[in-house]
């Protein structure tokens, strides 16, 4: 009995750490805290299953959580990545379209509406890995914001922060 609450206090153990591993560092410069959006009046909010609306009325969950970053500003690798690809969020393009897919700390995940220095390669934690779109030129009034979702959009990417 005690061999088995020992193990399991181990695992448990391992677990925590391995979670903390995994929490982005700042994403933006200008917001170290990666203070998350909240909700815009015309565009709704920025949370994971947030409902949106298209033009034909229909509804759609968020499938990422938006982090606060002014347009043309630097985005940084939130730990040391492997940029595995341009990923882009739009069937057509504008201004905004762009991203890069990635993985570290055993995460794989997508950052849209930034323009990223390169599409594969390494960055280490701290490093550029480009510069956020002009989000106002597509929508006026929003928080501008970066756009973190994971390979697996059923997966909600708020409990890495």
């Amino acid at each position: 009995m005690k061999l088995t609450v020992l193990l399991l206090t181990v695992v448990l153990c391992s677990l925590q750490v391995e979670a903390e591993q995994v929490k982005f560092g700042a994403l933006c410069s200008g917001n170290p805290g990666n203070t998350k959006r909240g909700c815009d009046i015309r565009w709704g909010c920025g949370n994971y299953g947030a409902s949106r609306k298209r033009k034909d009325g229909s509804t759609y969950k968020h499938l990422g959580l938006d982090i606060v970053c002014k347009d043309g500003a630097t985005v940084y690798a939130p730990f040391d990545v492997i940029l595995r690809g341009k990923a882009v969020p739009y069937r057509v393009n504008n201004a905004i379209n762009d991203g890069v897919t990635l993985s570290g700390g055993g995460l794989c995940f997508k950052l849209f509406y930034l323009h990223p220095d390169k599409y594969t390669g390494t960055v280490k934690k701290g490093q550029k890995l480009g510069k956020l779109l002009p989000m106002q030129k597509v929508y006026p009034g929003i928080t501008s914001h970066i756009h973190v979702q994971m390979c697996n959009p059923n997966v909600n990417p708020t409990q890495y922060f």
